[in-house]
């Protein structure tokens, strides 16, 4: 994969007049910091860790395509450790519905998140997709130039849903995704497996999908008149943090 990987990524340098430098931070693109887990996050939906109760949301997303309907909120957060990248999503959705079960299928037609990852911001255009439908079923690509480069990540996810699925009769309060993308993933394009702290990455989430009140919202406005994603001179700005997040420690009781 890396052997392959490299030889179209030189391909499409020598194919491009200039290559597109994306670390210059634009005034309006969102900003976060990832701080590091303390202890083990186990990817099961619940995302119940004191990591993931400490960790900060990233800030509410934006429905710039909104034209009737609820804007069903969701709140997102990120943490690292030298293993992985970690990803919860909590979802408020009325309507849950999802019927995709193929990896790689199109899972944006179901209620969905996804996260596109650009790792190296000296190249624009390459970057990563993953996306997750409440079924828990991945659509992964390598985006190097059109079309759609195949790509199969070692991605773990795991959803909860607090609702009925696929069913418009009754209420649903929401659904909870969480995600694991090992950095090894981008072992072909990241400056540093794993990142060192202080490195800069490119990213935006998304929301989309669902039979019912299937709006489109977002963490970086992608300024954009008809909805669209990939756009990732668009994508926000993170920073790797060399610190753990705060987890308040239990009280001992006296006997």
């Amino acid at each position: 994969m890396r052997a392959r990987l490299t030889t179209l990524i030189v391909a499409t340098l020598l194919m491009t007049p200039a290559v597109v430098c994306a670390t210059e931070q634009v005034a309006d693109l969102p900003e976060h910091t990832i701080m590091r887990a303390t202890g083990p996050i186990v990817i099961d939906g619940r995302i119940d860790e004191p990591s993931w109760g400490a960790a900060a949301a990233v800030g509410d997303f934006v429905f710039p395509w909104w034209e009737a309907g609820d804007k069903e909120q969701t709140e997102a957060r990120l943490l690292w450790d030298d293993a992985n990248l970690y990803i919860s999503f909590v979802a408020d959705d009325r309507h849950i519905s999802a019927v995709h079960t193929d990896r790689d299928a199109p899972v944006s037609q179901d209620d969905c998140v996804e996260i596109f990852i650009m790792p190296d911001t000296s190249h624009i255009r390459h970057y990563y997709n993953f996306e997750v439908n409440v079924l828990g079923t991945i659509l992964d690509r390598f985006q190097l130039s059109e079309p759609t480069g195949a790509y199969t990540s070692k991605l773990s996810t795991a959803t909860q849903i607090d609702g009925t699925l696929n069913d418009d009769t009754d209420e649903d309060t929401g659904f909870v995704t969480e995600i694991a993308i090992p950095f090894d993933s981008f072992v072909d394009t990241a400056p540093n497996v794993p990142p060192k702290p202080g490195d800069i990455w490119r990213l935006n989430l998304y929301r989309i999908g669902g039979k019912v009140n299937a709006q489109y919202s977002q963490w970086s406005n992608t300024g954009t008149p008809q909805p669209r994603y990939h756009v990732p001179e668009r994508f926000g700005i993170v920073h790797f943090s060399a610190d753990s997040v705060a987890v308040k420690m239990a009280t001992p009781t006296a006997d």
